[in-house]
């Protein structure tokens, strides 16, 4: 299973970005998806999950600004992030889930993409 995700970059306070993230290979639409975060000096945090049925696990910070949603039938998942905050700024990493639930648990998480920067910054 390979994962590429794209559409990380550089923007400032208040604004906004779309990441997505398109998985080839064997995998199972059942699967759950979802995308961390890893900035400078921190543990990576689960940003969102979502099922194949669309619920959602979001974390508390992004609450309200950050929207993630996926096509199942082209086995992608989009993050869409309004109001970034600076402290939004990290690697943003897409995963498959071994599950079908919207864990927040990183073990539970088997395939990951590459990671995307997003700086946000005046």
């Amino acid at each position: 299973v390979q994962l590429q995700a794209s559409g990380g970059g550089l923007v400032q306070p208040g604004g906004s970005l779309r990441l997505s993230c398109a998985a080839s290979g064997s995998i199972f639409s059942i699967n759950a998806m979802g995308w961390y975060r890893q900035a400078p000096g921190k543990q990576r945090e689960l940003v969102a999950a979502i099922t194949s049925g669309g619920s959602t696990n979001y974390a508390d910070s992004v609450k309200g600004r950050f929207t993630i949603s996926r096509d199942n039938a082209k086995n992608t998942v989009y993050l869409q992030m309004n109001s970034l905050k600076p402290e939004d700024t990290a690697v943003y990493y897409c995963a498959v889930s071994l599950y079908s639930s919207a864990s927040s648990q990183v073990g539970h998480y088997r395939y990951w993409g590459q990671g995307t920067l997003v700086t946000v910054s005046s």
